[in-house]
């Protein structure tokens, strides 16, 4: 060790302890050590004593309740000015041990040794007592015993003199010459700007100093008294369509969250304090996963905490990028939140960026792969008619989750148009657009089109971009995703596409006989009305189950009601034709195929998402025929690799 002039002699009253420089102004001592710092003045001498005694007020303790084995005896002083020397360095968290032991000094200030002294000691083991401290023995059988005066003394490496822990007791016997230490990994629990000058693999000081002031941000919000939540936030003991208050199979089943559902981006939904998801243990172990390391005996005392522990004891570096990203998905700012996801992104590359592939232009008429932006919505299991809501978004065959979180019924929409647009900023510049919606069966109907895209624009999502919907049953299954790859390999090597009309009059056909012929002979269905009914939801599973990529139908329009002159399904075709020739799904599946005729089916997205427009731009006083246009389209090439909620819904 060079240079002792960062060790410091603490007094508080009748107290004498020591401490040592950590920036130009903080020190850092044992609690113990000032805790008379209320009634009596605390003043901080340094070794080589050229600076005088200089005046300190304890700005930050751990938590110390007055009893030796109370955990956190950390207290933090800041000086009455900065003092112009270096302050001390730190070694990384396990240079503290080895084989054979690392020598370790303590710098003290015992009676009668107001210069200071030294004490030689050696770590026991790096197994931590009670999740705090660190046992420490004697380097040999003489020499100075640490006594009062060692409170608060930085425990340095005898080689390098960077810090690895501070004494905090001692043995009560002075025949047993051993004492405990706390580690520096355990301080920086306490004081979090400690942990921006403790060196961890991966990440250096900009990086912790930008996720320090991220966190504490977060923590403020954590503790800030909950806002009144809007109008239907809790859920009910329903699920499906009833938890919207709603009843199940009726129209109004297929808005899927429109009850009391606000539309401003910036509407806080986000954060519920207390909430388990946002507990730093929920979060840790989504970090690490389930193979990581468990979580420690005690717990973690704030986020920081657990930011910390992964930064500190966990081997992998992506987990605290991990837990940072699951983090964003609760904090309101937008800022903030898109912070905390990109984190470290904008510090941690310090190496020059190289220059960017130039990426060929697609010569005119070529098409490129979709971006997709994944939204699905799922029930969460637990009865409660709270949903699950993911939003991810695609480069290539990279997936990148925007925001995962349980919500009660009122709150999905605001959340999904919050996170779709978020997502925007996860594309390349010339990305084509997808927004997917994978809902449950019977929600497939939902008018998630039709929403609007955001506070300041009333246009409808699906004119924005090109949007569809998917199964989740179906995307869940992996012998359905099978045939669907088949199915567009079929689509690829075919010139056009096949459309299977299932007109109103068609509704009482064998459900298991359609879905064997549609398997065989049908690359897009298209329905004459909507999936409301018994009879047609029994088709539409039919398709679903066939593995048919692409379905069509209007949202709203003919409901079956032809009078009493509608034919069954075994009527002669010509009554058929003729009771269904005023039908206005029969007219719907009509322009339905004029449009579609000799289009390729992986651009449907994009002519649909036309159509749309032009159905909602138009001034026509009757409807558009496309304005309810429902699209299912599923590509698994284009969405790979499926994978479930990040939770257990019910644990």
């Amino acid at each position: 060790m060079t240079s002792a002039s960062w060790h410091a002699r603490i007094s508080c009253g009748r107290d004498t302890g020591a401490g040592f420089l950590v920036t130009e102004r903080h020190v850092l001592t044992c609690a113990h050590v000032v805790a008379c710092s209320r009634t009596a003045p605390v003043t901080v001498t340094f070794a080589h004593g050229t600076e005088g005694q200089i005046p300190a007020q304890v700005i930050a303790q751990g938590g110390w309740d007055g009893r030796d084995t109370d955990p956190g005896d950390l207290a933090v002083l800041e000086l009455d000015h900065p003092v112009p020397m270096k302050p001390a360095e730190f070694a990384a968290p396990s240079d503290a041990y080895g084989d054979p032991p690392r020598r370790l000094l303590a710098y003290g200030f015992p009676k009668r040794y107001d210069e200071g002294t030294l004490a030689e000691y050696r770590a026991t083991a790096d197994q931590l007592i009670a999740g705090e401290w660190v046992q420490l023995e004697a380097w040999a059988a003489h020499g100075q015993p640490l006594v009062p005066g060692f409170s608060g003394a930085a425990v340095t490496l005898a080689d390098t003199g960077r810090v690895v822990g501070m004494v905090s007791t001692a043995a009560r016997s002075p025949e047993i010459r051993n004492g405990r230490m706390l580690p520096a990994q355990v301080m920086a629990r306490y004081w979090p700007r400690l942990g921006e000058l403790i060196p961890t693999p991966e990440y250096g000081r900009p990086e912790k100093e930008r996720l320090r002031q991220l966190v504490e941000a977060m923590e403020g919000q954590r503790s800030a008294p909950p806002e009144a939540a809007p109008p239907g936030a809790r859920g009910s003991d329903k699920c499906g369509s009833a938890a919207m208050g709603i009843p199940p199979g009726s129209s109004e089943a297929e808005n899927l969250g429109e009850r009391a559902a606000p539309t401003d981006p910036q509407t806080r939904h986000n954060w519920s304090p207390g909430s388990p998801e946002c507990s730093p243990e929920r979060l840790y172990l989504d970090a690490v996963g389930p193979l990581g390391p468990p979580l420690p005996p005690q717990g973690f005392g704030s986020l920081w905490d657990a930011v910390w522990y992964l930064l500190s004891e966990v081997p992998d570096p992506g987990a605290v990028t991990r837990f940072a990203a699951r983090l964003a998905d609760f904090v309101d700012d937008a800022r903030t939140r898109s912070a905390l996801r990109n984190w470290p992104l904008t510090y941690a590359r310090r190496e020059p960026t190289p220059a960017p592939v130039p990426v060929p232009r697609p010569a005119p008429g070529a098409v490129h792969a979709w971006s997709p932006i994944l939204v699905e919505i799922a029930p969460s299991g637990s009865g409660d008619g709270h949903f699950l809501v993911e939003v991810s978004a695609y480069n290539g065959r990279h997936r990148r989750v925007v925001g995962s979180r349980r919500l009660p019924t009122d709150r999905v929409r605001p959340y999904a148009l919050q996170r779709i647009d978020e997502a925007y900023h996860e594309l390349e510049p010339g990305a084509r657009e997808l927004i997917a919606f994978v809902l449950p069966r019977r929600w497939l109907n939902a008018d998630v089109a039709h929403w609007k895209r955001s506070a300041d624009d009333d246009s409808p999502l699906g004119a924005f971009a090109p949007l569809v919907v998917m199964d989740l049953e179906r995307r869940r299954s992996g012998g359905l995703q099978h045939k669907l790859r088949q199915k567009w390999r079929h689509l690829d090597a075919r010139p056009t596409a096949r459309l299977h009309r299932i007109d109103c009059w068609a509704v009482g056909q064998d459900q298991v006989k359609l879905t064997i012929g549609l398997r065989r002979a049908a690359d897009m269905v298209g329905f004459a009305t909507a999936p409301r009914a018994n009879g047609v939801r029994r088709l539409f599973q039919a398709g679903l189950n066939a593995a048919v990529p692409v379905m069509l139908w209007p949202r709203t329009g003919c409901r079956e009601e032809h009078g009493r002159g509608q034919p069954s399904a075994s009527s002669h075709p010509e009554a058929n034709r003729q009771a269904g020739e005023r039908c206005r799904g029969t007219e719907f599946l009509d322009r339905l195929a004029e449009h579609l005729a000799d289009l390729p089916p992986r651009e449907l997205p994009s002519y649909v998402h036309e159509l749309r427009e032009a159905a909602y731009a138009s001034d026509s006083p009757e409807p558009h025929w496309a304005y309810d246009l429902a699209l299912l389209w599923e590509d698994p090439d284009c969405l790979p690799e499926p994978v479930g909620h990040l939770h257990n819904p019910v644990g």
